[in-house]
């Protein structure tokens, strides 16, 4: 049993995700790794109010449905992180002075959203010096952050529709500056905070009116702010991808809803959205129904693979992560909408229906991981100076 090396699931977390990701935890990461017989896996969940809790009960889905997770953390120990030789999970037990104690050779994050998707525990693993799945600290920030995902794609010359951003303080302190910047702009526009995920504080608008409110929601959720024009001929994309230096994509999905019913939260996951009418060709995806692959030309589907490609290196992506881009089929164009670094549920579905299962997807994830960190071991961290000398 020794010989298996050990994985930590951490999942959870202070996030407006924190459902989403106890599902992609339990069903996505910790059964297909078990399954995979080559790993222990622990379990390792971050409460909403930030408190770490480690043991095997928290693999099982009824304990958050039933609302026993309540009493269970009222009950269990804490849980700390020792950084001696990488990450140690240390947990007190009941009996006097007893400590658990368990090395773990690889992370697996499956935190969406804040704190988690967005380099928070990145920076924490880095510090650790523990290998993780899935992107480093500095892409996470890009992709979590709309304003930079496409600044530091336009320097690489991947195309988006014509934007605009702000912060909130910006607005609050002059709205009509603001309104001014965005008048090139045609309608409809997106309003979007640029950080969150789930689609939460979003505004499609048509008119001046319309936007003031947008601005106004999306002020109150976050402290920047991004405004883009709508497409025409909009084909929406998204396209999961895996790997370090060596892309490898799945299918080309395209979520069945039309411009006008874009994803809110609700559609994304509740499944308020298209139950899916019996077409062939898609799948029950995070997002509803979906076609995958997508019905597209050929010439624009290569395209649009290679938008995803180039956007993955670009950012820095590492492991996994899903691009979504906007099409405007008449022009054959492509352009970056957002990339998301945790896909929920790692995009399973699509995966499995390109012939890669949820095990060897994980399996791949995690010597993903290892080779990185072995990479970033190869690079010399530091010199020997004789700075203090001096004093």
């Amino acid at each position: 049993m020794n010989s298996m090396k050990t994985v930590a699931v951490i999942f959870g977390s202070r996030s407006a995700e924190h459902d989403v990701s106890i599902v992609t935890a339990l069903a996505s990461v910790i059964k297909p790794l078990e399954l995979s017989g080559q790993y222990q896996v622990e379990a390792v969940y971050i409460a909403k109010d930030g408190r770490w809790f480690w043991d095997d009960k928290l693999k099982d889905i009824s304990l958050y449905q039933s609302g026993e997770i309540d009493d269970f953390m009222r009950k269990a120990p804490d849980v700390h992180l020792s950084f001696k030789d990488g990450l140690t999970l240390v947990k007190s037990s009941q009996f006097a002075g007893r400590k658990q104690y368990k090395k773990v050779d690889i992370v697996f994050p499956a935190t969406h959203g804040t704190y988690g998707e967005d380099g928070s525990l990145m920076g924490l693993l880095e510090m650790a010096d523990v290998p993780y799945v899935g992107c480093g600290l500095s892409a996470s920030t890009i992709c979590m952050d709309k304003v930079l995902t496409k600044q530091v794609a336009a320097s690489a010359g991947i195309a988006s529709t014509p934007w605009i951003w702000c912060t909130s303080a910006e607005f609050s302190a002059n709205p009509k500056t603001i309104l001014d910047r965005i008048k090139p702009l045609k309608y409809p526009l997106f309003v979007k905070p640029a950080h969150l995920g789930s689609s939460i504080g979003i505004s499609r608008v048509e008119n001046a009116k319309e936007l003031i409110n947008a601005l106004e929601v999306a002020a109150h959720y976050d402290d920047k702010i991004i405004i883009e024009q709508g497409v025409k001929n909009l084909i929406e994309v998204t396209l999961p991808i895996i790997g370090n230096d060596t892309p490898k994509v799945a299918y080309l999905e395209r979520p069945m809803t039309s411009s006008e019913d874009f994803f809110d939260f609700d559609t994304k996951y509740m499944q308020g959205g298209e139950k899916g009418k019996g077409k062939s060709g898609g799948a029950k995806g995070a997002q509803g129904y979906s076609e995958i692959p997508a019905k597209l030309p050929k010439k624009l589907q290569s395209l649009a693979e290679e938008v995803g490609k180039q956007t993955y290196s670009a950012l820095g992506c590492n492991g996994i992560a899903r691009v979504d881009m906007l099409i405007d089929e008449k022009a054959g164009k492509v352009m970056l909408n957002e990339v998301n670094p945790l896909p929920g549920g790692l995009y399973a579905h699509n995966w499995s229906l390109a012939g890669t299962s949820n095990i060897s997807l994980v399996e791949q994830l995690v010597q993903f991981a290892e080779a990185r960190h072995q990479h970033r071991q190869k690079l010399a961290t530091s010199f020997s100076t004789n700075y203090l000398k001096q004093f």
